[in-house]
């Protein structure tokens, strides 16, 4: 396990090497590596992450590539990013899930020209099951 910016202990991470010979993204890789450090509770929610190029430097991939997994991670309701250099955890990765697989719902109701009410009254529906 690799510790990222050991200097300041609210921004560590342990983050295993990328495994360069996997078909799966790098991106992907990295988010998947953030997401699992969180859910060992190596960051909690308020704590702040490293830095991108930290992050970058450690796995020896490109500050983009970090950039664009945080980005997920966003997406997904695990990370806020702030302005500048600040990128916090506001979530927990199961729930992040959820809201990937409702992006995912929401997209594919829309595909099929549903609206939010349609959508609203299925959840009422499922739920009272």
């Amino acid at each position: 396990m690799r510790s990222v910016n050991e200097s300041r202990p609210e921004e560590t991470l342990s983050l295993e090497a990328l495994d360069r010979r996997d078909p799966t993204l790098l991106h992907l890789q990295v988010a998947a590596e953030i997401r699992r450090a969180i859910a060992q509770g190596e960051a909690h929610p308020g704590e702040r992450l490293p830095q991108a190029r930290d992050i970058a430097a450690e796995l020896g991939v490109n500050t983009n590539t970090v950039l664009r997994a945080l980005r997920a991670l966003r997406d997904e309701g695990l990370l806020e990013m702030g302005r500048g250099r600040s990128t916090r955890v506001v979530g927990q990765p199961e729930r992040g899930v959820v809201v990937s697989k409702l992006r995912e719902v929401v997209e594919l109701a829309r595909e099929q020209g549903l609206r939010r009410d349609d959508l609203v009254a299925m959840l009422d529906v499922l739920g009272a099951r």
